[in-house]
């Protein structure tokens, strides 16, 4: 299963509205077949996991990062009955399908026709890896990511407005992958009149990667660029899985205070500015125990010379 994650993984931010699933194929403790879901949400992980292993699927195990689709499509077979077909002998499934087209549809027919089904390893990994998808089918609304770089005292630029570069080369790649993760980036008006920003992603090999922008404004729309008139209209974004939140300030105090904020990425550079512009603004809170237990650190690692915290927003 832990594979079959690292498969779907590499494919965040190119699949939807799908999910970027993983699937592999075991036989006697060999892989023998592997697949992942392909940009644009067609062909399913599974669908390439049963072309890679042939005919060799028969009497193997497949192992999927989500429960294969049961419902039709004109874009292809369902891949509980390619499943099926192939004379899989057992499926392990780390999470249910919430898209109520297939939600348990799925796992019931592979056990009609006698496969066995197990259900729940690899679950947390895969639900981070396909978080996008899932917060869309639960909460109608892509999965939000914001981004910050800043100062040790919590600066991202000083009272002129200079502000490039407070991180180092490493810390500003990682965030070019994160673009690549994401559907789609956001900014604030003040950003993309102060820096004209690209938001491409430069990577070598993955420029292509490069997702869709949006300004968030009350004034006019930009060419090329959605729209957002407040951070409530995420809800209404097609085709996005993942949005990641880019600046300025006052977008990511915007987005806070709406709580639509999922999971925070917080680039750390070893130097401190005084007097300058904070990172975040007002957020709502009236009372300092209102900040305690929101956000849960799930990862952190060095990045150069700045380091990187990665929180969840705890929403139990």
């Amino acid at each position: 299963m832990e594979a079959a994650i690292v498969l779907g993984a590499r494919v965040r931010g190119r699949t939807a509205p799908n999910p970027n699933v993983g699937c592999v194929i075991v036989r006697e403790g060999r892989i023998i077949g592997r697949g992942w879901t392909q940009p644009g949400g067609r062909p399913h992980a599974e669908a390439m996991a049963l072309a890679d292993a042939g005919e060799a699927a028969r009497g193997a195990h497949a192992f999927v990062t989500l429960e294969p689709c049961a419902h039709e499509s004109p874009r292809g077979a369902a891949c509980t009955d390619l499943l099926i077909e192939a004379g899989v002998a057992a499926v392990t499934v780390a999470l249910t399908d919430p898209d109520p087209r297939t939600n348990g549809r799925g796992i019931a027919r592979l056990r009609a026709c006698g496969i066995a089904v197990d259900i729940g390893p690899g679950a947390e990994a895969a639900g981070r890896s396909m978080a996008g998808f899932l917060t869309r089918q639960r909460l109608g609304r892509p999965y939000v990511t914001l981004k910050l770089a800043m100062s040790l005292d919590g600066k991202i630029a000083l009272p002129s407005g200079e502000s490039r570069w407070i991180t180092g080369e490493d810390a500003r790649a990682h965030v070019h992958l994160e673009r690549a993760r994401a559907d789609m980036i956001l900014v604030g008006r003040g950003t993309y009149e102060a820096d004209k920003p690209g938001l491409d992603v430069r990577l070598p090999g993955i420029e292509e990667w490069s997702p869709r922008r949006a300004l968030l404004t009350r004034g006019e729309a930009v060419e090329g660029w959605t729209r957002l008139g407040s951070p409530e209209e995420v809800h209404g974004l097609a085709g996005v899985n993942d949005l990641l939140v880019e600046g300025g300030s006052a977008t990511a105090s915007a987005f806070l205070q709406a709580d639509l904020v999922d999971r925070l990425l917080i680039y750390r550079a070893p130097i401190l500015i005084g007097e300058g512009k904070s990172s975040i603004g007002y957020i709502g809170l009236t009372a300092l125990a209102d900040a305690h237990r929101r956000w849960a650190l799930i990862d952190e690692r060095r990045l150069g010379i700045d380091r990187l915290e990665v929180y969840e927003r705890d929403r139990s």
